[in-house]
């Protein structure tokens, strides 16, 4: 469990429930298959967005609350982030997730087609049970298209020196943000807040998604493997070129050239070079920038939240996860 919850006791103990509630629907009887979804289950990661759904969720009103319901669609948005992730690592061919083997790496890349797809199945169950017959049903399917055409964008735009930071934020918005924008929603909305709360929730949730990207993707340039829990600088050598790079870029092109021209040949010495110029043309430097201009707007929105406790919270993990030091 992310020691960001710990703070949390309430929280913490609900996703403590969520977690059983998502290790009992990964449980089949073929003993083969079980131990994969028992790895499946094991990759907890930050659980950041049913974290967040759950406190969102605290902005309403108690005595409308199905805490059953809750736990359900908690364990949802974290069984949708779960598959993504498998996915996405069979797409990067990636041996490291949160500092363990990957899924793919362990068990091949055609096992771990299937386990992602599995776990798509287990969310769109729970949806049913949870949502069936309100607009959420289709907000949820939205928002899956959304992701999905965000990562989409992003294998497009591989190896693209050209790429605007509009057309990046634009496939952040997908990929990373839709998934906390609907945390944020839906924990509001099915824990009985009025319109304007979860109207509110919505926007804090993208402008938190996106910045959390952002960030992120400074880390794969200003961290090593350790703080970072994954390969560092993968994301040159696979044509993923986010906003630091993308930024220093645009300042200096002729500098970068004669290494991305080479594309997937490009050396792991190579790489570090580009990150070093990344640093000396202020990739990074302009790159916090960014972020932080969707930290303020995310932090201007919890300000207009009805004033609680619940509220100072939110302004509270928000500040955490979006004031990371480097």
């Amino acid at each position: 469990m992310l020691d960001l919850w710990n703070h949390y006791p309430i929280i913490a103990r609900k996703l403590e429930a969520v977690n059983s509630l998502i290790n009992q629907r990964l449980t089949t009887q073929n003993s083969d298959i079980q131990n994969l979804l028992a790895a499946c289950a094991q990759k907890q990661g930050k659980l950041l967005r049913p974290g967040l759904f759950l406190l969102f969720s605290q902005l309403g009103d108690p005595q409308q609350q199905d805490e059953t319901q809750l736990f359900k669609i908690a364990a949802s948005l974290e069984l949708l982030h779960r598959a993504s992730l498998i996915h996405d690592d069979i797409i990067d061919d990636s041996p490291l997730r949160h500092g363990t083997i990957t899924i793919q790496a362990n068990y091949g890349k055609d096992v771990a087609v299937y386990a992602g797809d599995l776990l798509f199945t287990v969310f769109f169950q729970i949806l049913i049970e949870t949502m069936n017959g309100t607009p959420y049903m289709e907000y949820n399917a939205s928002s899956m298209k959304k992701l999905l055409l965000g990562e989409l964008s992003q294998m497009h735009a591989r190896f693209n020196k050209t790429q605007t930071i509009d057309e990046y934020l634009e496939n952040i918005k997908g990929k990373t943000a839709a998934l906390f924008k609907l945390a944020c929603t839906e924990g509001a909305h099915f824990g009985h807040a009025d319109k304007n709360t979860v109207t509110l929730a919505a926007q804090i949730g993208e402008n938190i998604g996106i910045s959390f990207q952002i960030f992120d993707d400074i880390l794969d340039y200003d961290s090593n493997i350790k703080i970072l829990k994954k390969p560092v600088l993968e994301d040159i050598g696979q044509g993923v070129y986010t906003s630091p790079l993308l930024f220093a870029i645009a300042n200096h092109p002729e500098k970068f050239a004669p290494y991305l021209d080479k594309k997937q040949d490009i050396t792991p010495q190579e790489t570090k070079q580009v990150a070093k110029l990344v640093h000396k043309y202020d990739g990074i430097s302009q790159a916090k920038q960014l972020a932080q201009t969707y930290t303020e707007k995310a932090l201007s929105d919890i300000d207009q939240l009805p004033h609680s406790e619940t509220t100072n919270k939110i302004r509270k993990i928000a500040l955490v996860l979006l004031k990371r030091s480097f």
